[in-house]
């Protein structure tokens, strides 16, 4: 089996040679109507990189949306305002301050692969696993194309996972 960083390369330049804007609107449509989508009012999305399945569709009226930002090593909720900004890992933030963790109930997750037992591979920062273990009563949920689903990924005993995979 490969290690993580191997696999990360490997899933990162996979993803460069695809067109996910169909991918992408299968599984927005997908995540809008599953329960845990719809019974959520706060749900906290992540604004998508450029090869990531582009969630922001989801936003429509009716709920409260969130998104996160790195201060350290801990992620943080915040308001989804107009203004964005591009963080020191490249990631587009928004500029609103932080509110507690508590309001979320549904935390959609960007993943580069995940496995049949919903762990997945992250970017490496740890960053959502540290989150879901510090607030486990939030749904979590990770957009994903099908072909990135594998049977086993490897994993440490610090990896949280999702408790769905949506995929196209």
């Amino acid at each position: 089996m490969e290690n993580k960083t191997d696999l990360r390369a490997k899933i990162k330049t996979i993803r460069r040679s695809l067109d996910i804007s169909r991918p992408s609107m299968i599984i927005c449509d997908k995540v809008s109507s599953h329960p845990a989508f719809i019974s959520a009012e706060n749900v906290m999305l992540y604004y998508p990189l450029k090869y990531e399945i582009n969630i922001l569709p989801l936003m429509r009226p009716g709920k409260k949306f969130y998104f996160p930002k790195v201060k350290s090593d801990e992620l943080l909720v915040c308001p989804a305002v107009e203004k964005f900004e591009k963080s020191r890992l490249n990631i587009y933030e928004p500029c609103s301050e932080p509110v507690s963790p508590d309001v979320i109930d549904l935390v959609i997750v960007p993943a580069l692969a995940v496995d049949k037992e919903n762990f997945r591979l992250g970017y490496g920062g740890g960053f959502y696993d540290r989150f879901l273990a510090k607030n486990p009563r939030i749904i979590s949920m990770t957009p994903i194309l099908k072909q990135f689903v594998f049977e086993f990924l490897p994993r440490e005993t610090f990896d949280i996972p999702v408790n769905y995979v949506i995929s196209d």
